[in-house]
């Protein structure tokens, strides 16, 4: 009663990584309210999945096995979390803001009336105080995400409906692992009893899923473009860097919406969120929607004529130059020093 619930996704018997970056997040959640973790896995051919979710810190893990569960189809995920939620009374539920969970988020809360927070950049416990009604609220879940076209920060809070429900997008959470060998519950739901067969109506005949060749979240390096790179032509001297420092290339929205770059390479609120080792930027003037996807790189180059611009106060070096002086010196001098 009344813990975290996460919903986790599940693609070829393995759990998605937003999923465990949600639990990650859960399990802090959950020790500052002092209160239980608890997962929820939707699938089939699930025997042996605890060992994945549990050394997150899960204390309870519920599991709905059955063959028409997988692949993920609406109704009968809806279904099942809906009466999951009513039966355990959540205080607070999260999912991925993925193509699954921004389909099943909006279905739960609506039917819920609890209402959902989507693309959530951070979650934090807190107090409120409503001075009009008079009312004080403790320990609410802090909704954080960009709002007005990333111009400003909203914090977004639901003091009476419940769950307080949020999704938050791949890459935004750290994915840490608490105890290899931390042990839950495992709860068995009844599909049965939660599912009408008329759930079943839509029955997935042939799937074909395409990965992406772009591997932005696991590169270590990333040199990305903004619109300052000036033209497609201009942008290929970063594929030309990237070749040379073994690296990926990304880009700013603008720089994607220039026809510079491929949208796949997207980074920032709209687009894909890293933490890579080192995180070059170029000719990115540094708006918040690009910042939200990249701020927690270890390490940041900014490459900019602008001495003003806003990616110089979160960059740990500056360079104030031009993109097109500057980048090929970088890859002049670290061929040279790299023999």
């Amino acid at each position: 009663m009344n813990n975290i619930f996460v919903y986790c996704e599940i693609e070829d018997g393995i759990i998605g990584d937003v999923s465990l970056e949600l639990l990650t997040k859960g399990r802090s959640l959950a020790n500052k309210l002092n209160c239980k973790l608890e997962a929820v896995v939707i699938g089939a051919n699930l025997k042996g999945i605890e060992s994945q979710v549990f050394p997150y810190g899960v204390d309870v893990l519920h599991v709905a096995d059955d063959a028409r569960l997988y692949p993920y189809t609406s109704l009968p995920h809806t279904s099942i979390l809906i009466n999951l939620f009513k039966q355990e009374k959540p205080q607070i539920a999260l999912m991925g803001a993925t193509s699954i969970g921004r389909d099943l988020g909006p279905r739960v809360s609506s039917a819920l009336f609890s209402g959902l927070t989507a693309d959530c950049t951070s979650l934090e416990i807190g107090d409120h105080e409503d001075k009009k009604e008079g009312k004080s609220y403790k320990d609410l879940l802090y909704q954080i995400r960009p709002a007005f076209g990333g111009n400003i920060v909203a914090t977004i809070i639901n003091p009476d409906q419940r769950p307080q429900m949020a999704t938050v997008r791949e890459g935004v959470m750290k994915k840490e692992i608490l105890d290899a060998n931390y042990k839950g519950e495992i709860k068995q739901i009844d599909v049965k009893k939660f599912v009408n067969n008329t759930d079943f109506v839509v029955e997935v005949i042939e799937r074909h899923m395409e990965k992406s060749k772009v591997n932005l979240k696991g590169a270590s390096i990333i040199v990305a473009g903004g619109y300052g790179m000036g033209s497609k032509e201009n942008f290929q001297m970063l594929y030309d860097l990237a070749s040379v420092i073994g690296a990926e290339v990304g880009a700013s929205r603008a720089a994607v919406d220039g026809g510079f770059a491929e949208h796949e390479r997207q980074i920032g609120q709209t687009g894909v969120t890293v933490r890579p080792k080192l995180y070059i930027a170029c000719g990115i003037s540094g708006q918040i929607q690009h910042i939200a996807g990249m701020q927690e790189s270890s390490v940041i180059i900014a490459i900019n004529t602008d001495p003003n611009a806003p990616i110089n106060t979160i960059a740990d070096y500056v360079i104030t130059g031009s993109v097109e002086e500057v980048v090929p010196k970088l890859i002049k001098y670290y061929k040279k020093n790299s023999k």
